[in-house]
C-alpha cells in the first residue's frame, strides 16, 4: 500500500553576499517531503533559466539555526545582520562557492512545519520501505 506524500514548501528571498557591503537577492524555495524524510531541498531560481537545487540533511539545517555546523560542501550558522537574525549558508561546489543569507525566523518557522509533518526521530517510520523495495525489484 502506497503512503500519501506530504510536502512542506516555502518561497523566500535569500541574499547572495558578494562583499561585506554588497549582496543581491536570490529567490529560493525550501522543500521537505515525507517521501524523503531525512533531506531538505533548497532550490535557487537564478537568472540562468535553470533552477539549482541543493539537497542536505534536515538535521544539519536545524542545528545550523542554533550554532555553526557542517563541513565541506555545506556549512550553516546563525548570525545578525544589523537588526535582523539571519542564517548563513556557505555552499561549495566544483562550479564555485557562494555565501547566502536567509531570514532566520522564516527558516525556523518552515522547519517547525516540517517537524509537524515528520517529527524528528520518526523519519524511519515515514519511509515506505515496502513500496521502495517493490519498485526496485519491479
Amino acid at each position: 500500500m502506497e503512503r500519501p506524500v506530504s510536502v512542506v514548501e516555502h518561497e523566500l528571498e535569500l541574499n547572495l553576499v558578494l562583499s561585506p557591503e554588497h549582496s543581491v537577492p536570490v529567490p529560493a524555495r525550501l522543500s521537505y517531503g515525507s517521501h524523503d524524510p531525512y533531506a531538505v531541498y533548497m532550490t535557487f531560481h537564478l537568472d540562468t533559466g535553470s533552477p539549482v537545487t541543493w539537497v542536505f540533511a534536515r538535521e544539519l539545517l536545524v542545528e545550523g539555526t542554533f550554532r555553526p555546523c557542517g563541513q565541506g560542501d555545506v556549512r550553516i550558522w546563525p548570525t545578525r545582520s544589523g537588526r535582523r537574525s539571519v542564517l548563513c549558508l556557505a555552499l561549495s561546489s566544483p562550479a564555485g562557492d557562494a555565501l547566502l543569507e536567509a531570514p532566520l525566523p522564516v527558516v525556523a518557522a518552515w522547519l517547525e512545519r516540517a517537524h509537524r509533518l515528520v517529527p524528528p526521530g520518526s523519519e524511519l517510520a515515514a519511509l515506505d520501505m515496502d513500496g521502495s523495495l517493490a519498485e526496485l525489484l519491479a
